[in-house]
């Protein structure tokens, strides 16, 4: 039998990450001033000005190699290189000829993939003097994140947490406090945007939309601190990207290249980690049919439903104006468990390659997920997240297809991280109290009608 386990030496972790702004076919409409409406330059700054220099200039930059410093390095050494594994067991569950990889992240100490940015923009912060940093948080593997490398870097750190995931997920609010870091349930009277909603209703139960506009509004209030996001802007994807990095190498190891790659997104940053390293093959013609597949919950779909139209990166209209596919940026989608998969929007770089046919979307329910989740802890014995039983589930249809065709593809799960502070969640799974949530459509056409109205040209 073949090895079902690719581990890196720590001596060949990749050194930079890949940016894929040089490389697109096309490249990503410019975005525009929160405030004018107004087209900005394509060579930034990001609008407030709230992040550090250095992510300002990488969100930005036409290199396609990014050097990665050596102290991010060094922290990174805490924790990779992740192991790829072969899932030999999942392929015999499901008698199929398909080959199964998935590249874990969830032996982080935060449990996720989210480090690899939080880390970076951590160094970063620090050489430039910042005292604090100020984030959001939807179900907690960010702000977990976050509030760790805050830790590293001695950092002050604050995040407001989407209140339903502050309260379904307590254990991700104590790990971040045992790392020294402030939690905020969001909306939350500390902020003029929280004490609005909060009057308006005191049970609100928030949303990813409304945690970052709290977030911002908090940092442009704070000459000391600066705003870190863990998600969806093009320098978090570009810091993610030593995933598919490491990926590329221990596939070469196992003499496997994927014909399929699946992921889960909310935002997209762990799922462009993990595919922006390889399509490059599909830009340049090496491997034209590679699938790449994104996965979103049906009660939050993104990708599948929204319209392709210019909105706001948050609830309150602070962040820049994005063309992206959305729900609206004043949609509060219901309190599925996959709390990270809950963004109304997303990423400007996955949209834009979902736009010109480059990758794939599709929505699944949340019980669906969970039935994945089980059947892999029953074989691989990984207590999966939420958001990444995803991927799960259509990485095991795919499988399945393979079976009733007979062909042997190669399946790559972009699998990024454990659910051990998920298990109310598998509980209410396991004990038949789960219940799929399908796009609230009134909902949404509500949100829409809130869309910024940006001026042609």
């Amino acid at each position: 039998m073949e090895r079902a386990m690719y581990f890196l030496d720590q001596k060949d972790m990749p050194t930079h990450w890949y940016n894929v702004l040089p490389d697109l076919p096309e490249p990503l409409p410019p975005l525009r001033h929160p405030g004018t409406k107004e087209p900005l330059p394509r060579e930034g700054p990001l609008p407030p000005p709230i992040f550090t220099d250095a992510v300002n200039k990488q969100e930005f930059s036409t290199e396609r190699y990014i050097e990665i410093p050596e102290e991010v390095q060094e922290a990174y050494r805490t924790y990779r290189p992740t192991v790829l594994h072969r899932a030999y067991r999942l392929e015999k569950a499901l008698d199929t000829p398909a080959k199964i990889f998935y590249k874990y992240e969830g032996t982080s100490q935060a449990g996720s993939h989210k480090p690899n940015t939080a880390l970076a923009q951590a160094y970063y912060a620090k050489k430039e003097g910042v005292k604090r940093l100020i984030t959001e948080t939807g179900a907690g593997q960010w702000g977990s994140a976050l509030a760790m490398a805050c830790a590293f870097f001695s950092l002050e750190c604050k995040v407001f947490m989407v209140r339903v995931s502050y309260h379904q997920k307590p254990g991700r609010r104590i790990l971040m406090e045992t790392w020294g870091s402030k939690i905020v349930p969001s909306p939350s009277s500390d902020t003029e945007v929280g004490r609005r909603l909060l009057a308006e209703n005191p049970e609100h139960p928030g949303s990813l939309g409304i945690a970052i506009s709290e977030a911002i509004q908090a940092a442009f209030g704070d000459d000391e601190a600066k705003y870190s996001i863990g998600s969806v802007v093009n320098h978090v994807l570009l810091h993610q990207t030593i995933i598919g990095e490491e990926t590329r190498k221990q596939m070469e190891m196992a003499d496997a290249y994927p014909d399929i790659i699946v992921g889960c997104v909310g935002g997209g940053s762990n799922f462009a980690g993990q595919f922006l390293p390889w399509i490059r093959d599909k830009l340049s013609g090496k491997k034209p049919d590679l699938r790449i597949i994104c996965v979103e919950p049906k009660a939050c779909p993104t990708l599948t439903k929204g319209p392709y139209t210019w909105d706001f990166g948050d609830e309150a209209g602070l962040a820049p104006i994005v063309l992206m596919y959305t729900l609206g940026h004043t949609f509060v989608p219901p309190g599925v468990h996959a709390g990270g998969l809950r963004y109304h929007g997303m990423s400007p770089i996955i949209c834009h390659l979902y736009k010109l046919g480059l990758i794939e979307a599709q929505a699944v329910h949340q019980v669906a997920t969970f039935e994945a989740g089980v059947k892999f802890a029953r074989t691989e014995g990984i207590i999966t997240a939420p958001e990444p039983c995803h991927d799960l589930r259509v990485a095991i249809d795919e499988a399945l297809k393979c079976k009733e065709s007979g062909e042997a593809k190669t399946i790559l799960i972009a699998h990024s991280g454990h659910g051990h502070f998920d298990l109310a969640a598998y509980d209410e799974y396991l004990s038949g109290k789960l219940v799929d949530y399908e796009y609230p459509e009134e909902k949404v056409k509500e949100a829409l009608a809130h869309l910024p109205q940006v001026p042609e040209g």
